[in-house]
């Protein structure tokens, strides 16, 4: 199988509290991936860390075939435009825009044209079942759709990862259960690898592997 990341002895500490305490990891590609552990254990560092959001204190860092660590600033912002997806849990989606106008950003940074962007949005937001909802502001939407609205924005560059922050963590659990199953037909329809950070079992359950984590390590399920 092909590598998609290759982390080795990542350490991090804020102050004198040592969050992360030499974390290795491999992650193949299009494998899904579910980081589960008590508030506090690490996870978010870490995926912060995986998606260059963030540097380590220590340790190597390998994202499809490139050795992130040791790209200058603005070639690491474009890696992460072009290379690298987010979801939240807060979805961060900018008020003033519409739907369509908030998925076009990413392309429009990655430098495509208007026409361009503008089409991959649309399709994109009709393959997530938006395109009546293309011209409304987040307001205007259900949590369900700002999400999705979200994940059309983390996928309008075609990353070869996308990282998610507890995604569900907001949504009752209809629509919960329907934004899980779309992360496996993502994987299953554009080959994506998916790390995700979650409390949910029923997510991590429907995940290829789920790692533990817990005082800034990898451990066994309790």
């Amino acid at each position: 199988m092909e590598k998609m990341i290759h982390a080795r002895s990542i350490e991090k500490s804020f102050g004198n509290l040592k969050v992360l305490k030499g974390i290795d990891l491999d992650i193949e590609k299009s494998e899904v991936v579910s980081i589960m552990g008590a508030s506090g254990a690490g996870k978010s560092t870490l995926l912060q860390i995986l998606g260059t959001l963030s540097t380590p204190d220590a340790g190597t860092l390998e994202i499809d075939g490139t050795q992130v660590l040791s790209l200058r600033p603005k070639a690491l912002s474009e890696f992460r435009n072009r290379r690298i997806g987010f979801v939240f849990q807060f979805h961060h989606l900018l008020p003033e825009f519409t739907a369509i106008e908030n998925v076009m950003i990413p392309a429009f940074i990655a430098g495509r044209s208007r026409k361009d962007a503008h089409a991959a949005a649309a399709a994109l937001l009709d393959d997530l079942g938006l395109s009546a909802r293309v011209g409304h502001k987040p307001s205007q939407l259900s949590g369900g759709e700002q999400q999705r609205v979200a994940i059309a924005r983390a996928l309008i560059n075609n990353p070869a990862v996308l990282f998610a922050d507890e995604p569900s963590g907001n949504l009752d659990s209809r629509t919960k259960e329907e934004l899980h199953k779309l992360f496996f037909t993502l994987r299953d329809r554009f080959g994506q690898t998916i790390v995700i950070v979650t409390h949910d079992p029923s997510l991590a359950a429907m995940s290829d592997r789920t790692l533990f984590m817990r005082d800034g390590v990898f451990t066994d399920p309790e």
